[in-house]
């Protein structure tokens, strides 16, 4: 009789856990909450965010001339959406800086205020964190039509715009490569006018383009994500501040 009752215990305990095990099989995983997606965004890696601290923490460089006007508070993305990049990365306001952590392969953002379709100047400083290409990709208005100015791309020093006649960064006039370091900043500017791009990279100009007579475009591919005016990096981490704009009148 008492081996009968300790049978009887027996079988209700492990029905009991059975159907505990059966239950939570249902169950949200304690990592991925209910309605969280499958795929959690990149996480910034110590390195990382150990820069931006770094980056932070420096002094932006003075800005020549006057009637320049922010595009980035420095405090959320107002006046920005982030660039619907398929398996993008994902995008951050932190310590005053944007950064993107990198993603498989492009991470960006658009402005979402209205940007002239020429005669203006834009600068803004910009640093890689992590990754080995470019770590600025600015999509801007030229007259009717867009293009790229690349900093750092085709394995990391790559300079130029894509596209002029239909060759990208990579093959045409403007092609130059450059020693970018991680977690230094660097000051770029650009302006557009009617008849001219031009770029320059601290103080070194390294874009002097007549468009006049010449097809301006973009690359094909996700990049034509990013206009009418945006920034992006190609799996690679980068911050960025002290963007401005200001109108031109002269060449």
């Amino acid at each position: 009789m008492n081996i009968k009752i300790l049978w009887t215990a027996a079988a209700l305990v492990v029905g009991v856990g059975l159907a505990g095990c059966e239950s939570s099989r249902y169950e949200p995983a304690t990592v991925l909450p209910g309605g969280q997606p499958a795929v959690l965004p990149p996480q910034p890696q110590l390195a990382e965010i150990e820069l931006i601290a770094h980056a932070a923490a420096q002094p932006p460089a003075p800005i020549e001339g006057e009637g320049w006007r922010p595009l980035f508070d420095g405090r959320s993305l107002t006046g920005w959406k982030v660039t619907d990049f398929k398996q993008g990365g994902s995008v951050e306001v932190r310590d005053g800086l944007l950064v993107f952590f990198k993603g498989d392969n492009f991470v960006g953002v658009n402005c979402t205020n209205e940007i002239p379709k020429a005669n203006y100047e834009l600068t803004f400083e910009a640093m890689r964190l992590a990754g080995d290409d470019f770590f600025c990709g600015l999509t801007f208005p030229v007259n009717d039509s867009f293009c790229s100015l690349i900093v750092g791309g085709w394995g990391g020093g790559l300079v130029g715009l894509s596209n002029l006649d239909g060759a990208d960064a990579s093959e045409n006039e403007t092609t130059k490569f450059i020693t970018f370091e991680k977690g230094r900043w660097y000051r770029v500017r650009l302006r557009v006018t009617e008849q001219k791009i031009e770029a320059w990279i601290e103080q070194k100009q390294v874009v002097d383009v007549n468009t006049v007579g010449r097809k301006v475009s973009l690359r094909f591919g996700d990049i034509e994500r990013s206009k009418p005016f945006g920034l992006a990096s190609w799996s690679t981490s980068a911050a960025f501040r002290g963007l401005k704009l200001r109108p031109v009148t002269a060449p």
